[in-house]
């Protein structure tokens, strides 16, 4: 592999690899990979369409942003892709990996990946396989070539995720309440301060004495008042499974229990 990148950065007439940005080393019958960390400037690099079994070769290689592994007999990425944290687009389909779990849990850390490619791998059978990849990896908004459409994703949230929707659902729908603290007024006491420089509306400077007031029984501190006149929120929830559907009878003669109302209040 090193005499045909040699080759390609010969015939581009690039002396030196840092500056090499693009890399194209598709259909070239490579079976490894050899280490890449001459390139350090490297932005997109095409791997597809040849024998590849392992990609070990990508440690620093952080700047990428487009990568090409599709079309190889790839079995396992664990460890080898999770730095790799600027990529948005990962093509890996038609390879040999079969543990989804694994694959999906070296992407999550690519925040910025938006285009993926599993199809045409063993794993990609399962039933599951896709509502999967769109609750573990919501970043991605092409998967599979096919653009996420909203549904998938409440789909996938209800699937993996159902105590959080149940608690959604019973939201029925929330206030903010303007609740001011009221202080009581009490009498100033006395207090001798420290002397300061000012000058007066004469011109001439002279000494006064500057208050200063500190956290007492009488005189809260000042912090506190602030954060208890704080308006108060208040949430109201039920549960929407007593409230008859548009499908039952809305005419019975006897009246559905009423639904219990819970009120949490907080600061």
């Amino acid at each position: 592999m090193e005499q045909v990148i040699r080759d390609i950065l010969q015939k581009h007439g690039i002396k030196k690899s840092v500056d090499v940005s693009e890399l194209y080393l598709a259909r070239k019958a490579l079976a490894s990979v050899c280490d890449l960390s001459g390139f350090p400037m490297l932005n997109y690099l095409w791997l597809n369409n040849n024998k590849i079994r392992e990609i070990p070769c990508l440690t620093y290689n952080y700047r990428l942003t487009e990568l090409y592994l599709h079309n190889n007999e790839i079995t396992n990425i664990t460890g080898c892709l999770n730095h790799l944290t600027s990529l948005q687009v990962l093509l890996l389909h038609k390879n040999q990996l079969r543990k989804l779990g694994e694959a999906v849990s070296e992407l999550r850390g690519m925040q910025f990946l938006m285009t993926l490619t599993f199809f045409l791998n063993p794993f990609a059978q399962d039933p599951g396989y896709r509502l999967h990849v769109i609750y573990y990896l919501p970043s991605v908004t092409v998967l599979d070539r096919r653009a996420i459409k909203q549904e998938e994703r409440i789909a996938a949230s209800h699937l993996f995720d159902p105590e959080r929707n149940r608690v959604l659902q019973s939201l029925a729908f929330g206030r903010r309440v303007e609740k001011p603290m009221i202080i009581k007024k009490t009498t100033a006491t006395k207090d001798k301060g420290v002397p300061v420089d000012y000058q007066g509306a004469d011109g001439k400077y002279g000494l006064r004495r500057q208050q200063h007031r500190f956290p007492s029984k009488d005189h809260p501190d000042p912090s506190v008042i602030k954060t208890l006149q704080r308006s108060v929120m208040q949430f109201s929830s039920m549960d929407w499974n007593n409230i008859p559907t548009s499908q039952q009878n809305p005419l019975e003669d006897q009246p559905s229990e009423s639904p219990q109302i819970i009120t949490v209040k907080f600061r």
